[in-house]
């Protein structure tokens, strides 16, 4: 073996030949170089106690990444914390957390979380959207999206509006029952007063088949830089439907001002078109780089954490309440206090939607670490600042 010292403290290497690298072989195969970029090319690295079996990626081309790579919470749809939802018309959150529903006029549906998956990819869940009632004449106002919205802070690696902006890949599983075509995905900027806006169109060609989609999106330099807080004026958007004044212009492909005829140009797929129209997602993430990787998995329990920062509920029966109960007074005006800490840090002060209250007036407060409950107008008898049945939800979406 040959080794290469240097009596200072650094070693320098030159090479002059082409591409200027510097190349490190074993028994005369190549097994690593350094280009002239100062990056490591993407060859196998076999030494022992190196890499063994791994790819050391050019981070140009960010096929390789390591550590936590998938900015979207939940994209396995594996905690559906809210069941079953019916009779969906509006926009709002669905079965599966941290996905929201955006709609107008395109039927009626009913969301679940589903086991049809697609096949040897470790997956075990999707988001099932089944059209109910069908729409199939597509007003010029109809719309209707599957949308994630991240936090700004989350999103800070992108550095969007800075001459260092990084292209993010978005990657998707989607099937659709009875039905095929273009469908189009974007991504709407609203940070720091941005309006901007960026899409691309997909074929969807075998009905009942898994497809996946990867919509590499470019930096963006020329907006209004993110936000690093809690907020999310960022919507990465899959169109399920798209009236004439989302398609009637040219499709956005580039970075620019929204333009709303622009955002859905070419969308032939209308999911509302008929009730046989079920739709699957699973497998989301979204990452820096130009080149989607394979999945990044999270245990369950991180991951339902990761959800209640943004929800979760307290079912409440007869016998498991939630509160302070049994408590007596003589006197006039007793309340009574009740301190209760969220099972992770919420984004914000939550919304508490009440289930129902055993005795007194009960109300809470919305802090973003603990639930504050109190009662108060009890002249005698039993104070409460109890919940008996019921489910009460605590949300701080964004």
């Amino acid at each position: 073996m040959s080794t290469v010292k240097s009596s200072s403290a650094n070693l320098t290497l030159n090479a002059d030949g082409s591409g200027n690298d510097i190349k490190f072989q074993s028994n005369a195969v190549e097994k690593a170089s350094i280009s002239d970029a100062g990056l490591f090319s993407t060859t196998t690295v076999t030494a022992t106690g190196v890499v063994t079996g791994d790819t050391v990626a050019d981070a140009n081309t960010s096929n390789v990444r390591s550590g936590r790579k998938n900015i979207i919470i939940n994209g396995d749809m594996g905690v559906a914390q809210r069941g079953t939802i019916t009779s969906l018309t509006t926009s709002q959150y669905l079965t599966c957390d941290r996905w929201n529903f955006n709609i107008s006029d395109a039927g009626t549906w009913t969301t679940t979380q589903d086991t049809d998956v697609p096949a040897g990819q470790g997956f075990s869940h999707s988001l099932k959207m089944d059209c109910t009632t069908a729409d199939a004449s597509v007003a010029s106002s109809s719309y209707m999206r599957l949308q994630y919205k991240p936090e700004s802070q989350d999103l800070k690696q992108a550095r969007w509006g800075t001459a260092d902006a990084q292209p993010l890949v978005y990657s998707f599983w989607i099937k659709f029952d009875n039905v095929t075509g273009d469908f189009c995905i974007d991504v709407l900027s609203l940070e720091n007063s941005n309006n901007r806006v960026v899409s691309q169109k997909f074929t969807y060609g075998s009905a009942g088949v898994w497809q996946k989609c990867v919509f590499t999106i470019p930096a963006d330099t020329g907006g209004n830089t993110l936000g690093v807080d809690t907020g999310g004026d960022t919507y990465f958007q899959i169109f399920l439907q798209a009236g004439s004044d989302l398609t009637s212009g040219t499709l956005q492909t580039t970075w620019a001002t929204r333009d709303n005829v622009n955002r859905a140009v070419g969308q032939s797929l209308q999911a509302a078109s008929s009730t046989s129209n079920n739709v699957y997602l699973t497998g989301c993430q979204l990452e820096v780089g130009t080149a989607a990787t394979d999945f990044e998995y999270r245990s369950y329990g991180e991951q339902l954490a990761l959800c209640q920062r943004y929800y979760y509920q307290i079912t409440h029966t007869t016998d498991r309440r939630f509160g302070i109960d049994g408590l007596y007074s003589n006197g006039s005006g007793a309340g009574l206090n009740a301190m209760f800490t969220h099972p992770v840090t919420m984004r914000a002060g939550p919304t508490i939607t009440l289930a129902s209250s055993m005795s007194g007036t009960t109300s809470f407060n919305n802090d973003e670490r603990y639930l504050y409950m109190y009662t108060t107008g009890h002249d005698t008898g039993r104070v409460g600042c109890e919940l008996s049945s019921g489910t009460t939800t605590i949300s701080a979406e964004i």
